[in-house]
């Protein structure tokens, strides 16, 4: 096998962003096949990017690329799950794009179309399309612009995982034959149905070509100096993970001491007012207790009266009651 792989960040970036004729039609090819558009003219915005290598501090090379109607294009090959919301980046990185047109003194009609394209080696959408574009949309699902044409901005995935390996090549369409060659190309011939491709599609043959000038010894050391700095960004960015993820752990905490004195601060409050409602109750009951106690009074003065000769009219002049209540406490 040899050291060629366009998995690889820097290789992929090479392949398709040098200056150069054959890097130039290899990249149209890309585009042509999985934006489904003829693409005639297209320029790399970055291709010192493939030049400079030995003073890169940073291996993230997107490639960004605009068409002869100044559409823009952002390819990323995207290797890795992280904790940071893939989707959410990559919609940013649209965002950023398209709000870097400059606008001024000019119609918004005239913004140009921008695509962020990224190539996963990984599965994010619960469904079997293999690539799959995104548009601004109502929830309902009509678009936000009656003509196509002027939905200017788009996010195109491609899940690579999501290519059965195992198909026939007779069976493949043009989108899965190239990603079956970016996933196997550093298998070479030794792989049958790289070799068949190399032999019978012109695409294939044209990737191969560039494929083949980072083949060599020489290529393989840049390759393998610019992994280390990928695996020593994929260390810093793991490290900001995991700060970011212990700075959560303290806001978790924080968050349960709170509720946890909000839950005392309640139990506290409940019982109070479970107190008070006892003393309330206590306070009724001895109301009651005075009522009934005074009723009793009332009636042993009433009685005693009538013992003592007093007539009922006489009663009820001193006790503030009438016959009727007089009698029924006589004879109760």
């Amino acid at each position: 096998m040899r050291s060629a792989n366009l998995l690889n960040d820097f290789a992929f970036k090479y392949v398709f962003g040098e200056d150069c004729k054959e890097a130039n039609d290899a990249l149209k090819s890309l585009l042509t096949v999985f934006l489904e558009r003829k693409v005639n003219h297209v320029v790399v915005k970055n291709s010192e990017m493939v030049k400079d290598y030995t003073k890169m501090k940073s291996p993230r090379l997107d490639l960004l690329v605009e068409f002869d109607d100044q559409t823009t294009v952002d390819l990323e090959m995207q290797l890795r799950q992280t904790k940071d919301n893939l989707l959410n980046r990559f919609n940013y990185y649209l965002a950023r794009l398209h709000g870097s047109q400059d606008m001024e003194g000019k119609s918004y009609s005239q913004l140009k179309e921008t695509i962020v394209m990224v190539f996963f080696n990984l599965i994010i959408a619960d469904d079997d399309d293999i690539c799959s574009l995104y548009t601004m949309r109502k929830y309902s699902g009509i678009p936000l612009v009656k003509d196509e044409k002027e939905d200017r901005m788009k996010l195109m995935t491609i899940e690579m995982p999501k290519v059965d390996l195992n198909k026939p090549l007779e069976d493949m369409n043009e989108q899965e034959k190239m990603i079956y060659y970016f996933l196997n190309c550093h298998k070479g011939l030794d792989d049958s149905k790289i070799k068949v491709m190399i032999e019978s599609d012109g695409m294939i043959q044209m990737l191969e070509k560039r494929v083949e000038t980072i083949s060599d010894d020489r290529w393989k050391k840049i390759i393998e100096d610019f992994q280390k700095l990928h695996e020593n960004e994929e260390r810093i960015e793991l490290q900001l993970e995991l700060e970011e993820a212990q700075r959560q752990m303290k806001e978790a905490r924080k968050d349960k001491e709170e509720a946890r004195k909000d839950k005392e601060e309640a139990r506290k409050d409940k019982e109070e007012a479970r107190k008070e409602k006892e003393e309330a109750h206590k306070e009724k009951e001895e109301a009651r207790k005075a009522i009934l106690e005074a009723d009793k009074k009332v009636k042993q003065m009433v009685c005693k009266m009538y013992e003592d000769g007093f007539t009922l009219e006489q009663i009820s002049v001193y006790c503030s009651l009438n016959v009727d209540e007089i009698e029924l406490l006589i004879k109760s």
